[in-house]
């Protein structure tokens, strides 16, 4: 593409297209430091004295696809008619139907037809057409219907794909907690991007996660494995500054008291009360256990269809929380400390936290609004 190209893709599809530059910096080894510390229970990252859980709201600034007023895509279970995508890739249904594949109970499209596609509109220079096909390509070798129906959702009605690109990444972090060969499939630029941002203080605050991201590729030459095994919450950073001037976090859907996520695998739900603190407010003592009650549905089949209908009726009515979150200092207060170390008494992977040095820990603040 030339620079017009360019300026029309990323009008069109946002950061996708630097996403996709930057799986040339994927810290492999840090995702694969990172998924040791998966909290399955919690659906979150668990350390020494500190959790950590990917968020809209974080993703949202990655993808720079906010929801705002936009409709959430929520994945119906249904696969997109091949007469949909014939539209879009400018070939024949009956085309497609020859070309379409069957691997492992996935159904998709070969990236190699895909590919094919996009030479030939570049060639003609039908350059609206190809930037479709472009955005549909990515890693694997078989472009998954579901994931084709996503794409159209926003093709057709710019739909947020936060909700479906999350539910994804906490799904395939689940799966590996039950099968350790399970493929990481959700998208790793966005996530080494949201664990970089986190991971290493800056002098230089940048309003942008992605510049954020870029700003620490040298680091990639640390030993993961040691680098999360030393780090507590007085290292990390806590509140981007792209998260100034934000108002409110979602903090739960309709009838669940946090927020429950449609991919195109399941359902599944993550915590907010675990996240505040990284989103700019105070961890006010122990979480209730309440907002922390799971959610987790592996296909699209019969009997989970009442589940899946009531997670679309509970995005009707997102909550939103703010000034009831705000205080003094983003920190520690209360007994969060204390209630941690209870409930992660006995995992396997805190043993290999005992290196890291003390005065990494934090001590709590005293409330002094109260």
């Amino acid at each position: 593409m030339g620079p017009l190209q360019m300026q029309a893709f990323r009008k069109a599809y946002r950061k996708i297209l630097d996403l996709t530059i930057a799986i040339a910096e994927i810290f492999t080894e840090a995702v694969v430091s990172l998924t040791q510390y998966y909290d399955q229970p919690l659906r979150c990252f668990t350390f020494g004295d500190f959790q950590s859980v990917p968020t809209i709201e974080e993703f949202e600034e990655i993808l720079g696809c906010p929801l705002g007023g936009r409709k959430p895509y929520l994945f119906s279970g249904f696969l997109p008619s091949l007469s949909k995508i014939a539209i879009v890739v400018r070939d024949s249904t009956k085309e497609l139907d020859r070309v379409k594949q069957i691997r492992n109970g996935v159904v998709g499209l070969p990236r190699k037809y895909l590919e094919g596609k996009a030479r030939d509109m570049a060639n003609q220079e039908e350059w609206v057409p190809f930037m479709d096909v472009l955005a549909l390509l990515n890693v694997d070798s078989l472009v998954d219907l579901a994931a084709i129906d996503a794409f159209l959702a926003y093709h057709y009605s710019k739909e947020s794909l936060v909700v479906a690109m999350l539910a994804n990444l906490f799904d395939t972090f689940d799966r590996r907690c039950e099968k350790s060969s399970t493929q990481i499939i959700c998208c790793l630029p966005a996530l080494c991007v949201w664990l970089v941002s986190h991971l290493f203080q800056q002098d230089i605050r940048h309003p942008c996660l992605l510049r954020s991201h870029h700003s620490c590729v040298e680091k990639r030459r640390v030993d993961w494995d040691q680098h999360l095994a030393g780090i507590g919450g007085r290292t990390i950073s806590w509140f981007p500054r792209w998260k100034e001037g934000k108002e409110g976090v979602l903090f739960s859907c309709g009838e669940y008291p946090n927020i429950p996520l449609i991919g195109t695998r399941g359902c599944i739900n993550y915590n907010p009360a675990l996240a505040i603190r990284q989103l700019g407010y105070p961890m006010r003592g122990a979480p209730v256990e309440e907002s922390l009650s799971p959610l987790l549905v592996r296909d699209f089949g019969a009997q989970s269809f009442k589940i899946i209908q009531r997670v679309h009726k509970a995005w009707e009515s997102p909550l939103r929380k703010d000034k009831e979150l705000r205080g003094i200092r983003n920190g520690i207060i209360g007994g969060y400390h204390e209630w941690l170390k209870v409930r992660t008494r006995g995992l396997d992977w805190l043993s290999k936290l005992k290196i890291i040095n003390e005065e990494n820990f934090e001590t709590p603040e005293a409330d002094e609004e109260v």
